[in-house]
């Protein structure tokens, strides 16, 4: 018999997440394409999952969580892949609508899988999942903006997934990046992504003193939300761009029209969950090609299927910098 190891939560009589052996049988997923799964990674939403702290999952229990995963196509109906093909797949309600990554064996739908562009290995993808895609996606947005590489760019939780990736992207593009973190031993961390200048988070954290303030960013690719998003609405330049990724520090947000009408500022959401695949593309080959000349491995931490409960406990305690890769097989 076929079997497959996964990381299952379940909430009977209580909630406990423990590696089990299942049966072939047990691949709830429909699909036409069964994935033998190398690697994932544990992003903020996952550490949710699995510390039982946020309603992440959508889907019954017992449920497999896990938003991102890498690995080899195994058995394959659609034309689109063969097996052997190197693929990976985010978002599309992976690990919160349907089982997820943290799984040896997935079965999921074609048009959810993309294989892994040239240069980048199965634990490079994993490094970068949904956290480094969200991030060259908010530096596409970035890029489309009307000032260009006047003046300097700040990302907001520069030390986590998004953030680090961020500054890393930002910074090869030659923007000048200003990192923001409350993390007083990660300054040469973020210095060596590239960050040019680094900001106490306290203050931006405090929200805007008025609805304009003293402009200091060209724009800003923001992980956190909350009163931090509202202190750069009104401290961004004329026309400058800010891509909200993120609520760390919260959903709320209470702002004005004022930053749009009277300096045009540009606030544009992202989406990495159900991002048109064309688009990921167009992210996955500029983060292909960010990776010839930065080294991911320095991004990440490894850890094993059964060490991801614990990982996540410290990723919620703010313990983690940069990404934790999960080897799964």
């Amino acid at each position: 018999m076929i079997q497959f190891q996964a990381l299952l939560l379940r909430n009977e009589p209580s909630f406990s997440a423990k590696v089990e052996t299942l049966p072939l049988s047990n691949l709830k997923n429909e699909g036409d394409v069964v994935v033998r799964v190398s690697w994932s990674g544990i992003n903020y939403k996952d550490a949710l999952a699995v510390t039982n702290t946020g309603k992440i999952i959508r889907g019954d229990f017992p449920f497999v969580p896990g938003i991102d995963l890498a690995g080899v196509v195994e058995s394959s109906e659609s034309p689109d892949f063969n097996k052997g093909d190197l693929v990976l797949s985010t978002g599309w309600g992976l690990g919160e609508n349907i089982w997820g990554g943290y799984s040896s064996l997935q079965r999921l739908k074609a048009s959810s899988l993309l294989k892994i562009p040239a240069g980048l290995s199965a634990r490079d993808a994993m490094i970068v999942g949904t956290a480094g895609l969200t991030a060259m996606l908010a530096v596409l947005e970035i890029e489309k903006g009307p000032l260009g590489k006047i003046g300097p760019y700040l990302v907001t939780g520069a030390t986590g997934g998004v953030g680090s990736f961020a500054v890393m992207a930002l910074a090869n593009a030659g923007y000048d990046v200003v990192a923001a973190t409350g993390k007083a031993d990660s300054h040469a961390y973020l210095r060596s992504l590239g960050a040019s200048e680094i900001v106490e988070r306290a203050t931006l954290s405090a929200s805007a003193k008025h609805s304009l303030d003293k402009a200091r960013w060209s724009g800003c690719v923001d992980s956190v939300g909350s009163t931090t998003l509202e202190s750069v609405i009104s401290t961004t330049a004329r026309h400058g761009t800010i891509a909200a990724c993120g609520l760390a520090g919260g959903a709320e947000l209470s702002t004005t029209v004022y930053p749009f009408i009277l300096r045009g500022v540009r606030l544009i959401g992202i989406d990495s969950n159900t991002c048109p695949n064309e688009v990921r593309l167009v992210a996955w080959n500029r983060l292909a090609l960010l990776a010839k000349a930065k080294d991911f491995g320095s991004l990440a931490t490894e850890v094993a299927l059964h060490d991801i409960p614990e990982a996540s406990m410290r990723l919620m305690k703010g313990q983690v910098s940069g990404r934790i890769v999960v080897r799964i097989d």
